[in-house]
């Protein structure tokens, strides 16, 4: 089964499927599910617009629109999480997981779903330390603070979580995991990102509820967004590294970013046995 992972989709569903039915065409396979790691930005209409947290030259309906009223229908199963920029009085009204529109299905705050034979689970939101062991208060018409504090993650979605026993075959969180920047190229990441510097060396870079679940859990891969560009590690679990988790960040749908990368999987258990990327615009 091939499966195509996108970072932050900001709401470029189209170049999103584009992307996905050209990469089948190159390469001679059919994607059979889309996973997207956070700010999928579901605005229905113009009214959803005012429960996103962002300055309003951002603030654009983009296309889900189209998916959510029937005009147009996604060609691809897909599955997502909620970042820091979504429509977030909508997507409380499927706080515990449900259909955003036909074909798409959200996760929740925090969820567990099967398809195809793989067990995906997936946080949604972000970490900041003073919302994080704090209940879910907020509640529609959402204030300025609410539109912030709706999208931190919550220590008691990180223990439901941590509860799952069995194979977990993939992780999605929107926020990467704390220190997970110590088992991949850190140096060329910092290259590329000289502004990580300095939250890296002080062990803050990321989610410590993310890096939790990813040492309880230990799934087969790993996937973020977030971070607005692309970057690899294998996370070992034993002294060995028979057992390792392999991460994938990638970033958005701009010209010239790694924001979509298509895996294989023979059935549940197996590792990615073939893969292709596309870049925003271009490849």
């Amino acid at each position: 089964m091939h499966i195509a992972v996108v970072g932050c989709t900001h709401g470029e569903l189209d170049a999103v499927y584009d992307s996905v039915a050209k990469i089948e065409q190159t390469h001679g396979i059919k994607v059979e599910l889309v996973l997207c790691c956070g700010d999928f930005q579901a605005m229905r209409g113009i009214h959803d617009l005012r429960s996103m947290a962002c300055p309003d030259k951002y603030k654009s309906l983009c296309s889900f629109h189209h998916y959510h009223s029937g005009a147009k229908r996604a060609p691809v199963p897909t599955i997502f999480i909620g970042g820091n920029h979504e429509a977030s009085e909508h997507l409380f009204q499927i706080r515990y997981g449900g259909w955003a529109a036909p074909d798409m299905y959200y996760l929740g705050y925090a969820g567990c779903v099967r398809f195809g034979g793989l067990r995906i689970a997936g946080i949604s939101g972000i970490y900041k330390s003073h919302d994080y062991a704090k209940g879910r208060y907020e509640c529609p018409p959402l204030s300025d603070s609410d539109m912030r504090s709706i999208y931190h993650q919550r220590s008691i979605d990180t223990f439901r979580l941590a509860q799952l026993s069995g194979t977990i075959d993939i992780m999605m969180s929107h926020d990467w995991p704390v220190n997970v920047t110590d088992y991949g190229d850190a140096a060329r990441l910092v290259r590329e990102k000289p502004h990580f510097r300095d939250d890296m060396s002080k062990g803050e870079l990321g989610s410590p509820a993310g890096a939790h679940l990813l040492q309880t859990l230990k799934p087969s891969y790993y996937f973020a967004g977030h971070m607005h560009c692309r970057f690899a590690a294998v996370v070992p679990h034993d002294l060995e590294r028979k057992h390792a988790t392999r991460f994938l960040a990638l970033s958005k749908p701009v010209p010239g970013e790694h924001f979509l990368q298509v895996r294989a999987h023979a059935h549940a258990h197996a590792h990615a046995h073939a893969r292709a990327h596309a870049r925003a615009h271009g490849d």
